[in-house]
């Protein structure tokens, strides 16, 4: 008990120092800034006043369009008709989705959706508490729990049927008398003057419809064929998703998400119903081997298989003899808005992270309530000026939530990947001995992943830590400088790069002229 307490205060006083020297460094890089141009762009308060022009003429006006009824869309349309507001949702299917991610949602995110009053939407789907994680690597296991303590028994992970969740989330939106629900392919934005003023759709029959509204919300997911024209979209593939489904599988832990730390890169085992488990495997780069010529389903079985728990090899082979496999890629996309009056980017249409860490529900949700509580003062959208301060506004006041998940999501998917570099390896092995020793060292960063504790502050105090640990390391039973100045040059690199997505995520960092610049930049960030 002593040596926990003594531990405890230990990590406080680290917090303490660090951001203490944060708040140093950022005030002498913001009276730099203060020299330079900081001139921010500004929105044209010029909106058009809403209309709804069908060719029947027997539409409402509307208050809000919302492009998409997935996750985002439809959580959004709820909220926004829960306040009074007359929405408008027109979604290409309103078939129940079939994806192979979207499947978890953080502890964090669950709260964002009690908060939101949609927690109902996870019941009746056969959702799966879950608890935290199990970690693989060598044949060595370490499980780490969400820190849960002081929450109320419901609050935990959910995973679930991704398709299930989302009817759950129209039903729930479509249950309200302010919000229409229609299925509809949305052809493009309406544009007035630089200010986007409704939609062109086309309807089930093909006729050709155009709707106005003083705010259009673009939320037509990762493929989205809007987000050009409201950002700089900067997608990258970094890896693709190999998916399969398990079923009568007993899971090691149960209750628990399951990571292998696998060659080349990592494997994810979590339920998402109470017969099935889902199966994702990482596989870097945009080309997968071919499913339909049985190039994958071999490789799964020389390559993946033999590297998997002993209680889930089984499992998987008979998961791959059965077929179904099927892929997707992974993208990822830090927020660069280009701020638009009358229009605005949420979900997967607006900031994409590594899925490893299953964070996009959770900042989508987040965003939400966000919007949701800077649009309450607003009696009706009509007023163009305050509006667009409002919106412009939202892409600061989301920052520390989103930038700290994303940020995580990056460096943690680049540390669980094998490579043949030996920094790399040396940061792979120390973050997973790091998370092994439970307590504070598992709890801090699992409550940053889940969305419990999202503070960029705290992220950057576990990113020195695990380095550190790992120098630590290195240094028993006999001192290694050589591996130790490796493993520092690795943390060095991986905090330059959390740096750079950081800086994308607020929008700054096009007039610096340094990777230490941008790490100050981080730190001002962090202590926001």
């Amino acid at each position: 008990m002593e040596q926990g307490l003594e531990c405890r205060g230990w990590w406080q006083r680290l917090e303490f120092v660090a951001a203490v020297a944060s708040l140093a460094v950022a005030s002498v890089l913001l009276w730099r800034l203060k020299s330079g141009d900081t001139s921010r762009r500004k929105l044209s308060a010029k909106v058009v006043d809403a209309r709804l022009e069908v060719p029947t003429g027997d539409e409402p006006r509307v208050d809000a369009i919302i492009v998409g009824a997935g996750v985002a869309g439809a959580a959004l349309a709820y909220t926004l008709g829960k306040d009074g507001r007359r929405v408008l949702v027109l979604e290409r299917d309103l078939n129940e989705p079939d994806r192979i991610v979207g499947e978890l949602l953080q502890p964090g995110g669950y709260l964002k959706l009690v908060s939101l009053g949609l927690a109902d939407c996870v019941d009746g789907i056969d959702a799966q508490k879950v608890f935290g994680y199990a970690l693989f690597k060598d044949g060595r296991s370490a499980k780490v729990g969400y820190p849960l303590e002081g929450f109320s028994d419901d609050v935990a992970g959910r995973s679930f049927h991704n398709g299930r969740f989302i009817q759950k989330l129209r039903e729930k939106a479509a249950s309200l008398a302010t919000v229409t629900l229609k299925q509809a392919t949305v052809l493009g934005l309406i544009e007035e003057n630089g200010t986007v003023t409704g939609v062109r759709f086309k309807g089930p029959d093909g006729s050709q419809i155009q709707v106005h509204a003083p705010l259009t919300f673009v939320c037509d997911g990762c493929f989205s064929n809007l987000r050009r024209n409201l950002c700089d979209p900067q997608v990258e593939v970094p890896s693709c998703f190999v998916g399969l489904v398990l079923e009568d599988c007993v899971l090691p832990h149960t209750s628990h998400g399951h990571v292998v730390l696998a060659d080349p890169s990592p494997i994810l085992f979590y339920p998402i119903s109470s017969t099935e488990v889902r199966c994702l495997v990482d596989f870097p780069g945009q080309k997968v081997p071919t499913i339909a010529n049985g190039d994958m389903a071999k490789y799964l079985l020389t390559h993946v298989a033999p590297q998997l728990p002993a209680q889930l090899k089984q499992p998987f082979i008979n998961a791959v003899e059965k077929g179904n496999i099927r892929s997707m890629p992974n993208k990822s996309m830090p927020a660069h808005p280009r701020p638009t009056p009358g229009a605005l980017l949420m979900g997967d249409a607006f900031n994409m992270r590594h899925p490893l860490t299953g964070g996009g529900m959770t900042v989508a949700l987040s965003d939400i309530l966000v919007l949701q509580e800077m649009l309450k003062p607003l009696h009706d959208f009509q007023d163009p000026s305050a509006l667009c301060d409002y919106l412009q506004a939202f892409y600061t006041r989301r920052k520390p939530v989103a930038s700290t998940i994303n940020t995580l999501a990056g460096a943690l998917y680049r540390v669980f990947c094998a490579s043949p570099d030996e920094a790399m390896k040396e940061m792979r092995q120390a973050c997973f001995d790091y998370l092994s020793l439970g307590g504070v060292f598992s709890s801090g960063p699992v409550a940053l992943l889940s969305g419990l504790n999202p503070r960029p502050l705290s992220l950057v105090t576990h990113f020195f830590a695990v380095a550190l640990y790992g120098v630590g390391r290195l240094m028993l039973p006999f001192p290694s400088i050589k591996k130790s100045t490796v493993i520092v040059g690795a943390a060095s690199e991986e905090l330059s790069k959390s740096g750079r997505l950081s800086l994308d995520e607020y929008g700054s960092g096009k007039n610096l002229c340094s990777d230490g610049e941008r790490l100050v930049i981080m730190f001002s960030i962090a202590t926001e």
